[in-house]
């Protein structure tokens, strides 16, 4: 039995010039998303004594709110090339953040340890992508005089 590979999204052609007059602020949004991602696993930390207290969980139980999320996280980072590749990285990052953004608000909503580990998972699958995406991105985004400045 053949198998029939699924065809690429339509992309929109965007000239290498566009995206060079738009680096500094592509550099900007990169770097925001990057930093919600980073600022996250650190709040989570933080605020384990606390969530125990409000959700009468134990040490044990709250550390799946940490080990969901880095979990989720592992899995998809390897995925992120080919995900970027298929739906284009500007979509894949969008769409990350949003996922990362949404998933970050019914982690705060969350009511029960069950309802926080399973948000916490789903925005480490929006996590994921958004720091090695962020990286494509600045590359690409700099012509090649300029991509350690990007990167910097």
């Amino acid at each position: 039995m053949a198998t029939m590979a699924l065809p690429l999204p339509a992309r929109r052609d965007v000239s290498r010039a566009d995206i060079y007059n738009a680096r500094y602020l592509i550099a900007f949004a990169v770097t925001l998303a990057s930093v919600l991602e980073l600022v996250d696993t650190s709040i989570v930390n933080v605020a384990i004594p606390h969530m125990m207290g409000n959700l009468g969980a134990t040490l044990d139980e709250i550390s799946w709110v940490s080990t969901g999320y880095i979990i989720a996280n592992v899995i998809v980072i390897p995925m992120s090339g080919w995900l970027s590749a298929y739906f284009g990285r500007k979509r894949y990052l969008t769409g990350s953040i949003i996922l990362f953004v949404l998933s970050s608000f019914f982690c705060g909503a969350a009511t029960s340890l069950a309802g926080l580990v399973f948000w916490r998972v789903v925005q480490g699958i929006g996590g994921g992508a958004l720091l090695s995406t962020a990286q494509a991105t600045l590359f690409e985004a700099f012509p090649p005089s300029e991509v350690g400045i990007g990167q910097a």
